[in-house]
């Protein structure tokens, strides 16, 4: 049965509503990046760009680098921006725009976030870089979805009774990344561990400006978690959602990231953009 135009919502020119591109836009390898402006920053070392556009937050390029179609994408802050250009890049590949039907082949893609993150281990330093083995969601949207599958009730439930999680919060879920990807970018450059994502920047990362959180002891509780050997490493607000509906849709994701903040010791990296650009050259060289 064909989806309907309310669901699967096109733009006049056939291009899909919110990311305004059509299936050939994008290649197989696509790169999130949450600034916009950090979509030349990965584009500038393209040997070629053969499409770009914008709508709204949503920049998009895509060009040949070392001979490999690459699409990079800033995705905006927020597992909401992330349910947003999951859901549309997957329809992109995987629905037939004239039929609006599932198309019986379905196309996987290698999805790569780029993004910078606090530590919440004080041994993890300033401007080194970290991939996410696992994402802790603390968030919530991925309930919307059917989640049995690929959530881990073991650590999840350890990780409840640790932080004495309070039951009027969206139960956390914590979902694996692509073991495929991960062993193609890690290095003795890289350290790993479980990344946790909140709904927020301030308060739900524990930070106090002026107003008073309501668990003042839940980054504590989760610097001393450890579950199998893993630890909750950094916090950040995309990687949940990357991990979970690229799992569901069959996917395969990773997430990069720069720490250019060590929370623990109060410290806050004097030359972020330097720590990107040499996580975006590391990224590329990989590829």
């Amino acid at each position: 049965m064909p989806i309907k135009p309310s669901e699967l919502i096109l733009n006049p020119d056939g291009s899909i509503y919110h990311l305004n591109l059509k299936p050939q836009d994008i290649g197989n390898i696509i790169i999130f990046v949450g600034d916009q402006d950090r979509v030349s920053q990965v584009t500038k070392h393209f040997d070629s760009i053969d499409f770009e556009t914008q709508k709204r937050e949503f920049k998009t390029q895509t060009g040949l680098f070392k001979g490999k179609r690459i699409t990079v994408i800033s995705t905006g802050i927020g597992t909401d921006n992330i349910d947003i250009v999951l859901n549309e890049l997957d329809a992109l590949v995987n629905i037939d725009f004239g039929t609006r039907t599932v198309k019986k082949k379905l196309k996987t893609l290698d999805i790569i976030r780029i993004g910078t993150t606090g530590a919440i281990q004080n041994d993890i330093p300033l401007d080194s870089f970290l991939i996410s083995t696992h994402a802790l969601d603390l968030v919530g949207m991925l309930h919307a979805y059917h989640i049995e599958t690929i959530s881990n009730s073991s650590l999840e439930d350890t990780f409840i009774a640790h932080t004495n999680w309070d039951k009027n919060r969206a139960r956390p879920i914590v979902i694996e990344g692509s073991n495929t990807l991960i062993d193609k970018f890690k290095s003795a450059q890289t350290y790993q561990g479980l990344t946790a994502t909140a709904s927020g920047f301030y308060g739900p990362q524990g930070r106090t400006l002026r107003l008073p959180i309501s668990n003042r002891s839940l980054n504590k509780n989760m610097e001393s978690f450890s579950f199998d050997n893993t630890r909750i490493t950094n916090l950040e607000m995309e990687t949940s959602g990357i991990y979970g509906l690229a799992k569901l849709f069959g996917h395969r994701a990773i997430s990069l990231n720069a720490i250019i903040a060590n929370r623990p010791n109060g410290t806050f990296s004097s030359n972020p953009k330097a720590t990107v650009e040499k996580l975006i050259t590391y990224t590329l060289e990989r590829i």
